[in-house]
């Protein structure tokens, strides 16, 4: 958990679904900006979920490696109680962040579905789709890592906010302050890494794929930085510090 550093903080929740995969270099902006989160490890011996309770400021679900949310052997094993979870969420108004697999529960929640895909991991590009895509901080293009199971089937009241050069969705929204990432929008290459070799299920052309991270590593850190303004401002997680240090720059 990140640490306070003086004043009011806010918390997020994050489900994990495998060791490897966390929120990468989303952590030091999160911290930067004082916003705190937790780890909730459900894979884990002992490990458990949150209840609506613990998301008093948002839930993040980052992806999950092999696992899928569409029907079949490789489906989630805590898949229809994270659904409830992030339907809660929502009905609440708690802001949601789904990344891979977390983007395919935030569909689900939300009354979309999930098709079967094979375990793709490729090294693209992502390209905007509307101009105002979180509040107008979204690059034009950005790199956009996809490592996951299955293709995500949009709810009707879904908005695109980007997609990859075959049309996919990149980035959706859903309500005011719910989007979905096909994408890890903060990746590290050493956590793809560990992911590959955590699981014996792992992805085809992975050597290839490592490569072209390794050369867009700079460009997703680059881009993280509007991508994080734009989420902590529709999320509604900007706190007073970010809002004076926002008038001052």
């Amino acid at each position: 958990m990140a640490r306070a550093t003086g004043g009011l903080m806010k918390t997020l929740a994050i489900i994990q679904h495998t060791s490897s995969e966390y929120l990468g270099l989303i952590e030091d902006h999160l911290e930067g900006r004082r916003i705190r989160f937790r780890y909730f490890r459900p894979f884990t011996a002992g490990g458990s979920l949150p209840g609506i309770g613990d998301i008093t400021e948002g839930l993040v679900l980052v992806g999950g490696g092999p696992w899928g949310a569409a029907p079949g052997p490789h489906r989630l094993p805590s898949l229809d109680t994270e659904v409830k979870i992030v339907s809660a969420a929502l009905a609440a108004a708690r802001p949601v962040i789904g990344i891979g697999l977390g983007a395919q529960i935030l569909a689900l929640a939300a009354g979309g579905d999930v098709t079967v895909a094979p375990f793709e991991f490729t090294v693209g590009i992502a390209t905007r789709t509307v101009d105002d895509a979180l509040g107008g901080f979204l690059p034009r293009n950005y790199p956009l890592v996809r490592l996951q199971r299955d293709e995500v089937v949009l709810p009707s009241r879904a908005r695109v906010l980007a997609q990859d050069e075959t049309g996919r969705p990149a980035l959706f929204q859903y309500g005011g302050s719910a989007f979905g990432f096909s994408g890890h929008p903060g990746v590290k290459s050493a956590m793809v890494e560990d992911l590959i070799m955590e699981f014996a299920d792992g992805p085809l052309e992975a050597k290839s794929a490592l490569a072209a991270l390794r050369a867009a590593q700079v460009a997703i850190e680059d881009a993280l930085v509007p991508i994080m303004t734009g989420l902590v401002q529709c999320t509604g997680l900007m706190s007073e510090f970010d809002l004076d240090t926002a008038r001052d720059s």
